[in-house]
């Protein structure tokens, strides 16, 4: 009997391009053809749901979502997984990044806020990543108030490694030269896709991840295969057990070929 495997995307420079903002035509009839082949679909970001707004195209497709880097997982409406920062930590990253004049994203349960002195966070959001809903963003007092599902600092790997120090109760993944992702330790999308195949019984051993960044390490290494697009970091393609062609190359269509999956 053939087996089923579940499909584990991520989304910036995976799915979408990062140069037209869309996915790839090819894309999209890969992954339609790999579903109607008894395949599953799922999403693996770091991306909160507030701003997962570029999937419209492949929306129908999808079987569930590992979001915030795996702090946030859900299928439908019922969540699987939500692992949140320690509350002073997450205060910590709030006063620090207010005294150090760096941008900061702050990613509550059910709302986020942003701050961002310099103007990095309105330039490579929404302007380099066509993020959108950041318009949508509260105060940040009132969103601490929250469960903290995700901090994104925009500060480079040398000040990253100072603060993570004094952040015992959280982990780091970055795909970005200009910000990094920070999560409650033991969120990471590696953690999130097991999770996720627990949740559904799916035999972990059938599932294969898709990404191009330093946070997409974890479910790269943890997937039954492990795929690097050909526009990923150098990092991440040692560690994969496929590399295809980029995702402008339509490197998702060629992986599943590859594999025989569609």
């Amino acid at each position: 009997m053939e087996r089923k495997y579940a499909l584990f995307f991520d989304i910036d420079g995976t799915l979408v391009s990062f140069e037209t903002h869309e996915i790839p035509p090819s894309t999209i009839l890969a992954m339609t053809q790999a579903k109607a082949n008894g395949h599953k679909v799922f999403i693996a970001t770091g991306r909160p749901p507030l701003i997962i707004t570029n999937l419209g195209a492949i929306e129908h497709l999808i079987d569930g979502y590992v979001t915030t880097n795996g702090a946030l997982c859900f299928v439908n409406n019922e969540v699987i997984a939500c692992k949140s920062i320690p509350q002073d930590e997450a205060r910590l990253v709030v006063e620090d990044s207010i005294e150090k004049n760096y941008g900061l994203i702050v990613i509550g349960e059910k709302d986020a806020a942003v701050l961002d002195p310099n103007g990095d966070v309105d330039l490579i959001f929404r302007q380099h990543l066509a993020v959108e809903n950041l318009n949508l963003a509260k105060p940040v007092e009132q969103v601490l108030q929250q469960r903290i599902l995700q901090l994104t600092p925009f500060f480079d790997k040398d000040y990253e490694r100072e603060l993570m120090a004094r952040l015992p109760g959280c982990t780091s993944g970055r795909w970005h030269p200009a910000f990094t992702d920070v999560t409650a330790l033991g969120a990471d999308k590696g953690e999130g896709i097991l999770t996720m195949a627990k949740h559904l019984g799916l035999d972990p051993e059938y599932t294969m991840a898709f990404g191009d960044g330093g946070n997409d390490s974890t479910m790269i290494r943890r997937a039954g295969i492990g795929v690097a697009m050909g526009n990923a970091i150098d990092e991440l393609k040692k560690e994969a057990d496929f590399v295809t062609t980029t995702v402008d190359e339509d490197g998702i269509r060629y992986a599943l070929s590859h594999f025989g999956l569609i």
